[in-house]
C-alpha cells in the first residue's frame, strides 16, 4: 500500500510539472522557468527530476538528444511537443547551454 501511494504521489507531483502552453515570444528562460523549474530546479539545480546545469549529464549530451527528450519525455518526464513549437524549444535549449557554459 505505501508504495501505492509513493508512486501516486510522484506521479502527482511529475504531472504538474507540465503547466500549459509558455507564450509564443516567450524567452529560453521564460519557458523554461513555466515548464521545467518546478521538477529541474530554478537553477537548473535539480529538484524531483534530474539536475541539468554545469556538470550535470545533460550538459554532456547533444542539442538534438535534449530536443528529442523535451518533445517527447524520458522515463517519468512528460512530452512538450503539445506545449512548444520548434522556435520555443530551440530557444529553451539555447538557454539551458547558456546556464550550463555559465555565460
Amino acid at each position: 500500500m505505501r508504495r501505492l501511494s509513493a508512486a501516486l504521489s510522484m506521479s502527482l507531483l511529475l504531472a504538474s510539472c507540465s503547466v500549459g502552453r509558455p507564450p509564443e515570444d516567450a524567452s529560453g528562460e521564460e519557458i523554461y522557468s513555466q515548464l521545467c523549474a518546478r521538477c529541474h530546479g530554478a537553477d537548473l539545480g535539480g529538484g524531483i527530476a534530474p539536475e541539468l546545469g554545469s556538470g550535470s549529464n545533460s550538459a554532456d549530451e547533444s542539442d538534438e538528444f535534449l530536443e528529442f527528450t523535451i518533445m517527447n519525455g524520458r522515463g517519468r518526464m512528460p512530452s512538450f511537443s503539445s506545449s512548444l513549437d520548434e522556435d520555443q524549444l530551440d530557444r529553451l535549449v539555447v538557454f539551458m547551454r547558456e546556464v550550463q557554459s555559465g555565460a
